[in-house]
Formats: C-alpha cells, sequence, structure tokens
C-alpha cells in the first residue's frame, strides 16, 4: 500500500501533522564535525504556531498508529542524503505529540547531576553547533526477508535513511548539569506515550558513550526544520548504531548511578550473543545482549527486482553502501551470483556514518536470467556475509542481498 494523491492527503489531515517553528533568523552554522559538509547558513522558518509536515511522498505504509512509513528503494537511486518528506517512520506509541508550542517547550535534565535544569529551544540554540552525516535504521529492517517468517513490522529494505543532521551534542547538555562521581548511564525519553499502564519508551547509553561528542541533540535535518514526524523538536542522534537509540520528540535526559531495568533496555530489542546475531530457528535457551551498532550492507538502486533489460555486454550498476559504525572501505558488485567480483568505484565521502554511493560496470555473459550482487567491506575490515541471518526478533539482517533481472 503507497500514499498517494487523496490517500495521502487523508492521512495527513488524519494524523494532525503538526509542528511549532523556531524562533526567526536562527543560523544552521557554527561548530561543524569533521564527518560531514560545512553548513550553507540555512534559517529555520520564522514564527511560531503551526505547520504542516504531513506530506510524505508515495510512502510504504507498515501501519497508521502509531505511524511507520517505509521508504521505497527507488529513492536511495536519487542521492546520498534520502529527503525529509520521504524519510522512513517509526514510533512505538500511538499517543504522539500532534502538535509543539517551542515558546513552552522544555528539555528537562535531571537525575544524578549537579543543577537539574530545564532548558527552552532558545537556550538550546545558543550553544554550539555540531553537525554529522548519519544514517538512521531500524533495526528490524529487511525483517520480511526472514525466513521462516519472524513477527514485527514487515519491512522490507527503506527502514532507513541518511541525513545531514544539526544540532548540540549531548555532551554539552551534560555538562550545563554538571554530572555527579558515580554516573553510569544516561536514560532518555521523548513525548509519545502508551496508551495502557506499561513502560514508556526510554532508552539508556553507557555514561562515557553519551558524552563521546558525537552523540547529538539534533533540531535540523538536511538543512532543514526537523519535521515532527522524524521527532521535531529534538531528536537524539546516536550515530552508528540503529535507531532504537534515537530517542524523537526528546523531552527528558536523567543521568543514573543505576542500570536501566525499563523494559525498552531490559527485555526489548534483544538479540544473541553470537558473532553474528543469528541462532538456528526454533533455538531456546541462548544468552542475549541490547542491540546497539549497524552493520555493513550495500543495495544496488539503479535496478530493481525483477527488471526485464535490454540485453548489452556491460551493464552499468548503482547504489549505496554503509559501514556500520565503521566507514566504507570498499564495495564489489557481481552480475553471476557471486561467481566473479568487481571493484566498485565509491563517490564523495561524507564520513564513517553516512550513505556511500558507488558506481560500477559489469560483463553480462548471456542473456537471460542474473542474480546483481553488492558486497561492502567497512574499514575495520568487516565484509557482508553471503547467507543470512536467523533471530526470532528479525533484527540485524546484514547479507548480501540479491536482485534479480533478466537480459534480453
Amino acid at each position: 500500500m503507497r500514499i498517494d494523491g487523496i490517500a495521502a492527503h487523508r492521512i495527513a489531515r488524519r494524523r494532525l501533522l503538526s509542528a511549532g517553528l523556531v524562533a526567526a533568523g536562527t543560523m544552521l552554522s557554527g561548530a561543524t564535525s569533521n564527518s560531514g559538509p560545512r553548513a550553507t547558513g540555512a534559517k529555520l522558518p520564522a514564527g511560531n504556531g503551526t505547520a504542516n509536515f504531513a506530506d510524505k511522498r508515495a510512502m510504504i505504509v507498515q501501519r497508521v498508529r502509531p505511524p511507520l512509513l517505509e521508504t521505497p528503494m527507488e529513492v536511495f537511486d536519487e542521492g546520498v542524503f534520502t529527503p525529509n518528506d520521504r524519510f522512513f517512520v517509526r514510533w512505538h506509541w500511538a499517543d504522539i505529540p500532534l502538535a509543539v508550542d517551542v515558546d513552552s517547550f522544555r528539555l528537562e535534565i535531571g537525575g544524578h547531576v549537579e543543577q537539574p535544569l530545564t532548558l527552552s529551544i532558545e537556550q538550546i540554540l545558543s550553544l554550539p553547533r555540531m553537525q554529522l552525516a548519519a544514517i538512521n535504521q531500524c533495526s528490524g529492517n529487511s525483517r520480511a526477508l526472514f525466513e521462516p517468517r519472524v513477527p514485527g513490522a514487515q519491512w522490507s529494505h527503506g527502514a532507513m535513511g541518511n541525513a545531514l543532521w544539526e544540532g548540540v551534542s549531548l555532551r554539552a547538555v551534560l555538562d550545563l548539569a554538571g554530572v555527579r562521581a558515580g554516573a553510569r548511564e544516561v536514560r532518555l525519553s521523548g513525548m509519545d506515550r502508551p496508551l495502557t499502564q506499561v513502560d514508556p519508551f526510554r532508552k539508556s547509553l553507557a555514561i562515557d558513550h553519551a558524552r563521546d561528542g558525537e552523540v547529538m541533540l539534533a533540531f535540523a535535518m538536511n538543512r532543514e526544520q526537523l519535521p515532527l514526524l522524524n521527532g521535531f523538536p529534538l531528536r537524539l542522534i546516536v550515530p552508528g548504531w540503529f535507531s532504537t537509540y534515537w530517542v524523537k520528540a526528546l523531552n527528558r535526559i536523567e543521568v543514573a548511578a543505576t542500570p536501566d531495568e525499563n523494559y525498552w533496555m531490559a527485555k526489548a530489542y534483544k538479540v544473541p550473543t553470537t558473532e553474528d546475531a543469528g541462532v538456528v530457528p526454533g533455538s531456546t535457551g541462548y544468552e542475549t545482549r541490547p542491540i546497539s551498532t549497524m552493520v555493513p550492507r550495500s543495495f544496488i538502486t539503479n535496478v530493481r527486482d525483477g527488471d526485464a533489460l535490454q540485453y548489452a555486454p556491460r551493464v552499468p550498476l548503482r547504489g549505496i553502501a554503509m559501514g556500520g559504525d565503521q566507514g566504507v572501505a570498499q564495495v564489489e558488485v557481481s552480475a553471476d551470483n557471486g561467481a566473479h567480483w568487481h571493484e566498485a568505484q565509491l563517490e564523495e565521502d561524507f564520513g564513517r556514518y553516512s550513505f556511500r554511493r558507488f558506481h560500477a560496470e559489469v560483463p553480462i555473459t548471456a542473456r537471460g536470467p542474473a542474480k546483481l550482487l553488492a558486497r561492502c567491506t567497512n574499514t575495520a575490515g568487516a565484509t557482508q556475509d553471503m547467507d543470512p541471518i536467523w533471530n526470532p526478533g528479525g533484527y540485524m539482517r546484514g547479507n548480501v542481498e540479491a536482485v534479480h533481472a533478466s537480459f534480453a
């Protein structure tokens, strides 16, 4: 099912996707990380009130309440950064914020700190800025391809996107409050709420990770105001980690001296402790760990599965690759199901956490069906496996993906 035309308008109205606007004249400039291009001085929208951010274009609808919208694969062929209006959406609870008044919004910082604080958007915007290109990928991306099938959102490959994020570092905000000795974790929560008496969605990071200078509170995405569906007014950015930690509509930061035992840390989003996070279907009694860093992946984007193409001795292939929590070192492509591999040319590098585009020409030795493959190796030397893993959560798929085409 896709959103288009009248359906898009109806869903947009039904979801009331509106967001307050940040004060006029605010500049997306200032401190910049080394992991992405510099900001160009784009302004955030002016005024106070609401603006409609519901016009996600031609998305694949997994669910409407809470909204789960998947990016079609052809979008990833358009560029290294995923457009905001085609960027995937995943919320856990149906009661998501429908509007935000930026004048009254406050970010709370408390717990194991010297001085509990509440910060306004204006105060947050006054902090040194940073920007980072980073992939946001659901840990269940590609779950629909697991065999045997597993429950959960049946994503294909489109529960991911790459953006240039701008904001302030979590470390800077924690420094304002003063982290006390003995701090162990930083717990983060947002404005979405469950409709029943269960644990609200909350995620935690180890204190050293939270203070590494890369974890960010973002207010801008691809040089535009952060859309409400993607976490307005503040979203946590955890580069290299799956998006379960990327808390949307962030409004509470708590420094803790004890482990977080809430459901979303103690029980949810756990994977087997095996090296590849996979087990034999039907296995029981194995140890688990919280999901964390992403793994290398690559996708051919200019050919769709099932395409019938005109035969030529050499065929151009292009696509995107990710190194997980590392950079992309190499991409190889094959047009004969891996019998022969050809090194692709890597395009501009926007940093270790970003998509990296690639292109190549591969020989087609005969007419008929062909299985096209892409394989990524990251800068730590990790290469995609040929065989898929399995686990009951449908998490962390990272094998080489095949695109079936025919040449006539």
